[in-house]
């Protein structure tokens, strides 16, 4: 009973770390950057969140909704504004914009919301369920749930709309998708603003356990990182596994020593890098220089 117990909420916690992951591979497969600011943005998203409840007093699926609006236009005005610039620099150049971004963002945010750690306001409540000896708080079930459906529902999208069609093809082989009269730049800045929607999701889902503050991101943009490369950072679906494996592992981790987590976090980066390299589900690419 208590392994299932841990099963259960290692997957509610590894929900978060599944959407998280797929905005990072999303776009590291279309536009080949690995997002450091990804944590920072979807810190942002969650204040803006904050501040249509806390403020102006939106209900909480209203404020969700206008977050989420915010946080794709916001993904796609970095890629426009900082990314495409930079299309033809080296890749090191390209990773250290990523960095100064997620400090630029961190010291904007502290500097708009202040440093002090505050509670996020969530959209259930209610005494826990128990179904077999199991024990399902009302947060886990939404954070499950919602996770769930915005997954399933990108991967309809990727998978049987004309968009994923386009997405698909850039990632493939940009070159190649733009002689045929895909839309790049479009579809390039299109893929940043949903992973800014995936990243801005796992933040507003987050922030009711853990509470508010700049760096609340921190812990869960490892563990996305984390969750990346077990899957594989060339597999959406291989993201999703990851996360959801993260989550269970590392809880029964916690459950005999809770200080073990994050390193376990980086151990199994290191030890799936050495196993195999490409991940659970990822592919070696490979690309003259």
């Amino acid at each position: 009973m208590i392994l299932a117990q841990q099963i259960i909420s290692g997957l509610a916690t590894g929900s978060l770390y599944a959407l998280a992951a797929l905005g990072l591979v999303l776009i590291f497969k279309t536009s080949d950057v690995v997002n450091f600011a990804q944590g920072e943005m979807a810190m942002f998203g969650t204040f803006v969140a904050f501040t249509l409840l806390t403020s102006v007093g939106l209900p909480f699926w209203g404020a969700f909704l206008l977050a989420l609006i915010f946080a794709a236009i916001f993904g796609a005005g970095i890629e426009r504004i900082v990314l495409r610039p930079l299309a033809k620099a080296p890749l090191i150049s390209v990773m250290i914009a990523t960095l100064g971004l997620f400090q630029i963002i961190n010291g904007v945010a502290g500097w708009i919301w202040g440093y002090e750690l505050q509670p996020f306001p969530t959209a259930l409540s209610g005494a826990p369920i128990t179904v077999a000896g199991i024990v399902f708080t009302m947060q886990n079930l939404m954070n499950i749930g919602v996770a769930m459906v915005i997954m399933f529902g990108f991967f309809l999208l990727f998978k049987f709309s004309i968009l994923g069609v386009a997405m698909r093809a850039v990632a493939e082989n940009r070159t190649a998708a733009k002689l045929m009269g895909v839309p790049t730049d479009r579809i390039l800045a299109l893929t940043w603003g949903l992973g800014g929607i995936l990243a801005a999701t796992a933040g507003i889902l987050t922030a009711p356990v853990t509470n508010l503050d700049i760096n609340f991101m921190a812990t869960l943009q490892i563990k996305a990182f984390t969750a990346g490369v077990l899957g594989g950072f060339t597999s959406l679906p291989g993201a999703v596994i990851g996360g959801l494996a993260l989550g269970v592992l590392e809880n029964l981790v916690g459950q005999w020593n809770s200080q073990l987590q994050t390193p376990f976090a980086f151990g199994l980066i290191v030890l799936v890098l050495v196993i195999r390299p490409a991940g659970l589900l990822g592919t070696i690419q490979k690309k003259k220089v």
